[in-house]
């Protein structure tokens, strides 16, 4: 039986939150609505990329009908902070399956933050788990920079966010 899935801390949620932000796809209508992201993924409230029946996310503008279709109302507030808390759950399974060493709170929230942001498939094959779980903790906090960067109209390139973002997740990492 695999161990209970290990919470995240209000640091972990509040950092999160502040760089997912919360825009609004349709402000003319009372709720909120699903927008796109920086690289071009259909999103509602913090940060939820909303998928197809098969799992497959929903890109480009050619998929916002499809994004109304699954939430035709928008959501509220109350069930934006439902979605969020229920992918942090998701995300909080996903950095436990993976991480051998003992994570001190904002250490596993910090990777939390950065697996929310860049998928599982990025932290599985990042050298910065690698260095993590070989104790290298210095070398693995030094990684989290090196993940800046976005594909957006085809183009990979420097998004300040995510630099804003992985220097919020070291600090977070570094705090007691």
């Amino acid at each position: 039986m695999p161990p209970p899935v290990r919470s995240v801390n209000d640091a972990t949620v509040a950092l999160v939150k502040s760089f997912e932000g919360i825009p609004d796809g349709d402000p003319t209508t009372v709720k909120i609505d699903a927008y796109l992201d920086p690289v071009g993924i259909r999103t509602i409230g913090w940060g939820h990329a909303i998928a197809d029946g098969s799992g497959k996310w929903l890109r480009g503008p050619e998929n916002k009908a499809a994004a109304r279709a699954l939430y035709p109302g928008g959501i509220t507030l109350e069930q934006a902070e439902t979605l969020l808390k229920a992918d942090l759950i998701d995300t909080a399974r996903d950095v436990q399956s993976v991480v051998s060493r003992p994570l001190t709170d904002n250490q596993f929230g910090a990777l939390v933050s950065f697996t929310f942001n860049l998928g599982l498939g990025n932290l599985r094959q990042s050298t910065l788990l690698r260095k993590l779980n070989a104790a290298d903790f210095t070398g693995g906090i030094n990684e989290f920079a090196k993940w800046n960067k976005g594909t957006v109209n085809g183009v990979k390139k420097e998004l300040p966010g995510l630099t804003r973002r992985r220097a919020a997740e070291m600090a977070l990492f570094e705090t007691p």
